[in-house]
């Protein structure tokens, strides 16, 4: 089920008080899901408690039973043949046995108003005189400036999908370039926009498909046309049926070779867009379409009506997304391209054991099992799955978005690249990281190259790559230009837009110099995502024994104040006691840790420990 809520001027607080957790709707999955972005199901309203049952809640409630229970039963993961079923298993002599947590009193609930959000962002929502939007008035702009000739060039054909504010036809062009073909149609009524929220969703959406390009994996946008009633989104018609419709075929489970074949699809145009400064925001099985009904045919991605550009160093705060593949760190109004990797992670987990990873009966109940994050591996059929596929979802579903791979490394994982020949793509962390590298101490710089000299043949895999990318010179150097050349090599209308060319200015320093792959190694390593690795430890002491041997010296601690950009009112000798030997006054391990994290004043605690 999508939920989102718009951006407020205000952080408003995601987490409702405990005694509102009662006001909760039981939610259920879709039996059906959206084609070519418009879904099947209509909204659920929530339903309005009645006087006459306060009685009945209020026995529910002590036996400790029902969804207003102080116990909240989290189920393990259902059946595959229930995994997408219109209503939850109900429990049953035979069924997978609850799992209740005891609680003295309900935690706050994350889903708190999203269901009411949802409805007043696109104008569905019950208002009166006190509480109507300001922008839910009559005198909304709904001209886009799209061609006003759609019936002149298509004709309308049979309704292939319906949703919550529109529905899907397939349609077949009567003249231009696209003569006798047959194409997918999305209707969206006017009537319908009844808020500004609403309006620019479409806009945004039509923007975003003008903008990406050039992907076999993502869906063909030709046009959009509106009149006085419609907008119409004109895009390539996908025969072949959702990925859902795919899983529910196999009962739920794919092999593993099945599974890499459509997860190698889906991160190649994932991180096409990740590139490009875009994130979709609602990734999951509904929204991938098999372009034709044979058996190897393409995966497409759709429906781009939650997506938006996200800026370099831009946090996005709306909660945009479905309940079973929201990342946590969406649902704590802070995140960027990262979330689509989360839900990608809870694809994976599906397509290899037929079951969701977070599931509960409420909204709510999902939301506080993703926070979690809380992964098992124990049950059917994980004991007979390889474990660098486990390892491959679990650095997907790491509830940190620092730790977790990109959509490019992923494509780089021993699970992917052992059996299927990919090219990997530009990563937009590269840039990231590099312009950290480029910002950093001297002192850090040094920290970070003893890192990369200690990392193995898997990780220097992926750096390789994305060196290769640079196309550096005959020398095996590169400087601006190669960085340069390749983004604009890669670059589409939504890259501009997304700004992505700012983090060029933060490497300007390379128009001087050249950077060789050793350096690059140092520059373009992820602390954080070795950190989540189970031989971090050995990562950092081999690291800090090659930096003792290389690099490290005697360091006053002014010096050392100096180089991490302290302030004087910072009580330095208290803060950074610890980070230096008291024998030699070198760089201590737990010090050495701290500055390959990049710790800065903005990290380091202002009073003494």
């Amino acid at each position: 089920m999508g939920i989102c809520s718009s951006k407020a001027s205000k952080k408003p607080n995601p987490f409702a008080l405990p005694e509102e957790l009662k006001e909760e709707e039981d939610l259920s999955v879709p039996a059906k899901s959206p084609i070519n972005g418009v879904d099947h199901h209509q909204n659920q309203e929530p339903k309005q408690k009645q006087n006459g049952d306060k009685k009945t809640e209020d026995k529910d409630e002590e036996k400790g039973v029902g969804k207003f229970s102080t116990l909240f039963p989290f189920y393990s993961p259902s059946p595959a043949h229930s995994l997408f079923s219109k209503k939850s298993p109900a429990p049953s002599g035979n069924s997978t046995p609850r799992k209740f947590f005891k609680k003295p009193f309900p935690p706050p609930s994350p889903a708190k108003h999203i269901q009411a959000l949802l409805a007043r962002r696109h104008g569905t929502a019950k208002t009166n005189e006190s509480n109507l939007l300001p922008e839910a008035g009559s005198g909304l702009d709904k001209s886009f400036g799209f061609s006003k000739n759609f019936s002149s060039k298509y004709e309308l054909g049979e309704a292939i999908g319906r949703g919550h504010f529109g529905h899907t036809c397939s349609a077949k062009c009567k003249k231009g370039e696209l003569k006798g073909k047959q194409v997918a149609v999305k209707v969206i009524p006017k009537a319908k926009m009844t808020t500004v929220i609403a309006i620019e969703d479409v806009r945004r959406e039509v923007k975003l498909l003008r903008a990406l390009t050039g992907h076999k994996n993502l869906v063909q946008f030709y046009d959009a046309f509106e009149d006085q009633e419609n907008v119409y989104i004109v895009m390539e018609l996908c025969e072949g049926g959702e990925l859902l419709d795919k899983i529910l075929s196999r009962g739920g489970k794919f092999t593993e070779d099945d599974a890499k074949a459509v997860m190698v699809q889906i991160l190649n145009v994932v991180a096409f867009f990740h590139l490009q400064g875009v994130v979709h925001r609602d990734l999951k099985p509904e929204n991938f379409l098999f372009a034709t009904k044979d058996e190897n045919s393409q995966l497409k991605a759709i429906d781009f009506g939650l997506s938006d550009f996200v800026k370099p160093d831009e946090r996005l705060n709306d909660i945009v997304g479905s309940a079973y593949y929201v990342a946590p760190e969406v649902l704590h109004r802070s995140y960027s391209t990262e979330a689509d990797v989360w839900s990608i992670g809870v694809i994976a987990y599906i397509l290899l054991c037929g079951s969701r990873p977070f599931w509960a009966r409420t909204e709510s109940g999902i939301f506080r099992a993703v926070l979690k994050a809380d992964l098992s591996f124990d049950e059917s059929p994980w004991p007979s799955i390889s474990s660098e596929a486990k390892d491959f979802v679990k650095r997907l579903l790491n509830k940190d978005a620092r730790k977790r791979m990109t959509a490019a490394q992923a494509l780089s994982h021993p699970w992917i690249r052992n059996c299927t020949e990919v090219k990997l793509p530009l990563d937009i962390l590269i840039f990231r990281v590099m312009r950290s590298y480029m910002r950093s101490s001297a002192l850090r710089k040094a920290a970070l190259r003893a890192l990369s000299k200690t990392l193995t043949v898997d990780e220097l895999f992926y750096l390789k790559e994305q060196f290769a990318l640079l196309e550096p010179n005959k020398n095996g150097c590169i400087g601006l230009e190669n960085i340069k050349l390749a983004l604009a090599k890669n670059s589409t209308d939504a890259m501009k837009e997304s700004r992505v060319h700012d983090y060029l200015a933060s490497l300007n320093a390379l128009q001087y110099r050249r950077m060789d792959f050793e350096e690059f190694s140092a520059a373009a390593v992820s602390v954080h995502q070795l950190e989540a690795l189970d031989r971090w430890e050995q990562h950092a002491r081999s690291a800090y024994e090659v930096f003792e041997k290389d690099g490290n010296r005697a360091i006053l601690i002014e010096e050392l104040a100096s180089e991490l950009g302290l302030s004087p009112s910072v009580p330095v000798h208290a803060v950074l006691h610890d980070w230096l030997r008291h024998t030699d006054g070198k760089l201590s391990f737990l010090g050495f840790v701290k500055l390959l994290h990049g710790v800065s004043s903005r990290t380091i605690p202002v009073k003494a420990q």
